[in-house]
């Protein structure tokens, strides 16, 4: 169970991919869109694309830089007059140039349409399609505007279903000379549209700007009000019956003791944000991107269902104080720190398939940060969800509304274990179809290692209680390797055509050389020789070579036909080879039950190729039949 464990938390090699970064419209407090929140998701890059170029005098002193958005499709952007108290507002943000000694206002070519939503306390700016903003500028003296090239970012959020912050997509541009344009300078660069009196943003090289600084401490807030409500996510819900046990164990306790306790949890919590903010700083992985690796899927189910097991009492959690490792006598047992920590710990990594409200645009912030950005963000996220925990350590009285400890907590305890059974059946689902029954028997390699360490007594020596997990641990392991390995479906080596008689006479007729095998899914010595002495190197190369016409006679579903042609053989039971020789058209070679692959060649041989069989041709698409 500790290899699991460590299977769980370890880091995958060679990850790669960037965080999901869709998310609602959090900067509305009242938006709907934001409360549903995202479960992750990329983003496709083209979204919006972004260029920018500027024209001078004839005089070369003033000059007038357009910067333009394309927007795909149904997508829009607000505008830089955004008011206050609704969507981000779209902000311009060039990098200061000594080349360039003053600037002027940003304005939109064509004004911004005007939407009012029920969900929002002010009109929505918004401009979809292609949007072109002028600003007017004045050059440095000796400046030469033909070799001049002034960068900078287009800042804000853009909007379809859901919407995306544009820190975490390459929005950047270089506006280069385009040429001289007397008539910019004869009238003002762009009409002034009500309401819009916004400079545009001067960075200077290597420095925040302001809106940069806001943006950081705008995403800090809501990562800390992100992670208060990941608390309330169903992948979460089912570990939250862990504290409230202890808060029940901890009411005895003393103020100093119960906020150690909390500390400890919030503690676990955090640590593993902080891993994943690694992951996201220095691997490129996102918000719950482990979840796309089908071992780290395996792995949690795996877990999940050792923690739903001790839950009912199989076995015992070996953590000190871990809330469920005791028997229902031992319930009332003081929390251990250590219990305490990896019960956070544990409690966030069931967290990571969901993203709650406001956490998608969060975590795509951090795409383009600096590696203290994103850590500062994924631990006010880690903060937010150890609030509560943090707030009952620091005034216990609030546990005053939970029941005495007593007999019911064992109830409890049960009732979550067949809870944490319920989030196995989830994780059981998104493993895919190829790992089923691998996944599955493993399962049982993990309940039979429970149960083989649960049966100790608690009595029993130290060497006793090693062995029990050393042998678990070695059941548990073998299992696995050998589902993994002989349960999973892998792709076959012999291209198979459905069988059916009419198929079977016309190979013979046109000269052919069939073979048949009738097996079915739900037949494990039909499985066995199909991996072992039929669909194997050395048969599909003889096959391949005589111009074998191999059918398959899949018997999993109910079929007459199958039956039929079983019966003709004189057989009433699978698994079944049959081969008919090219040469010899009214025999036939049987061959049942478990079979090997000499025997398979032999058969072969004896029957002999195919007439022509370089030239045999097949008129339909075979199928490559997978086993498991």
């Amino acid at each position: 169970m500790a290899a699991l464990v460590a299977l769980t938390l370890g880091l995958p090699s060679g990850a790669s991919g960037q965080l999901a970064n869709s998310g609602g419209e959090f900067d509305v407090p009242g938006s709907l869109r934001g409360l549903l929140g995202q479960t992750g998701g990329g983003i496709g890059g083209n979204e919006i694309r972004v260029s920018a170029q500027f024209f001078t005098d004839r005089a070369g002193r003033q000059g007038v830089i357009e910067v333009t958005a394309e927007l795909a499709e149904d997508w829009h952007i607000y505008s830089i007059s955004q008011p206050p108290g609704g969507p981000v507002r779209t902000e311009i943000i060039i990098q200061d140039t000594p080349a360039v000694t003053t600037w002027g206002e940003f304005k939109p070519l064509t004004a911004p349409e005007i939407k009012k939503y029920e969900y929002m306390e002010v009109s929505a700016e918004e401009h979809g399609g292609t949007v072109t903003w002028r600003a007017p500028f004045q050059l440095a003296p000796e400046t030469d505007a033909r070799t001049l090239t002034i960068e900078g970012e287009l800042d804000g959020q853009i909007c379809k279903e859901a919407c995306i912050q544009l820190s975490s997509m390459d929005t950047t541009f270089a506006a280069r000379f385009a040429g001289i344009a007397e008539e910019l300078f004869a009238a003002p660069a762009a009409p002034l549209i009500k309401g819009q009196d916004i400079q545009p943003n001067l960075a200077g090289p290597g420095s925040a700007s302001t809106a940069s600084l806001s943006n950081l401490a705008r995403n800090i807030f809501f990562g800390l009000v992100g992670g208060l409500l990941l608390n309330l996510m169903p992948c979460v819900l089912p570990v939250i019956g862990l504290k409230v046990l202890s808060f029940v164990q901890q009411s005895g306790d003393n103020r100093l003791r119960v906020w150690q306790l909390n500390l400890c949890y919030a503690i676990g919590i955090i640590s593993v944000f902080l891993l994943l903010g690694t992951m996201a700083a220095f691997l490129n992985m996102g918000w719950g991107e482990q979840f796309t690796l089908p071992w780290f899927r395996v792995a949690m189910a795996l877990l999940v269902f050792a923690m739903a097991l001790s839950f009912l009492g199989v076995w015992e959690i070996p953590i000190p104080g871990f809330v469920g490792s005791g028997k229902s006598g031992e319930l009332a047992e003081q929390e251990g720190l250590h219990g305490a920590f990896f019960k956070g710990v544990f409690t966030t990594i069931l967290a990571t398939p969901c993203s709650g409200p406001f956490l998608g645009p969060v975590f795509a912030y951090t795409l383009k940060q600096p590696p203290y950005v994103t850590y500062a963000i994924f631990a006010s996220v880690g903060l937010g969800m150890s609030t509560p925990y943090l707030a009952v350590g620091m005034f216990p009285s609030l546990m005053r509304f939970l029941p005495k400890p007593g007999a019911w907590m064992e109830t409890f305890k049960q009732l979550m274990g067949f809870l944490l059974l319920a989030t196995v059946v989830y994780l059981f689902q998104t493993v895919g179809s190829r790992y089923f029954i691998a996944t599955f028997a493993s399962l049982v390699g993990v309940w039979f290692s429970c149960w083989w360490i649960g049966r100790t007594p608690l009595t029993a020596n130290f060497d006793r209680k090693f062995s029990a997990w050393i042998a678990g641990a070695l059941v548990t392991a073998a299992v696995m390797v050998g589902s993994f390995q002989y349960l999973v479906e892998h792709e076959g080596l012999i291209d198979w055509l459905e069988f059916s008689p009419a198929r079977v006479a016309q190979g013979q007729a046109d000269g052919q050389t069939v073979m048949v095998d009738f097996t079915a899914d739900w037949c494990p010595n039909c499985k066995f020789n199909l991996k072992m002495a039929i669909d194997t190197e050395k048969v599909s190369q003889l096959v391949e070579e005589y111009g074998v016409l191999p059918l398959l006679a899949d018997w999993t579903d109910p079929s007459d036909e199958i039956k039929t042609a079983l019966e003709q053989l004189d057989s009433r039971s699978i698994p079944v080879l049959a081969i008919y020789p090219a040469n010899a058209p009214g025999e036939v070679i049987i061959l049942r039950d478990l079979l090997t692959e000499s025997k398979v060649i032999g058969a072969l041989q004896e029957a002999g190729p195919s007439h022509n069989a370089q030239q045999t041709a097949r008129t339909e698409t075979p199928q490559r039949r997978g086993y498991d």
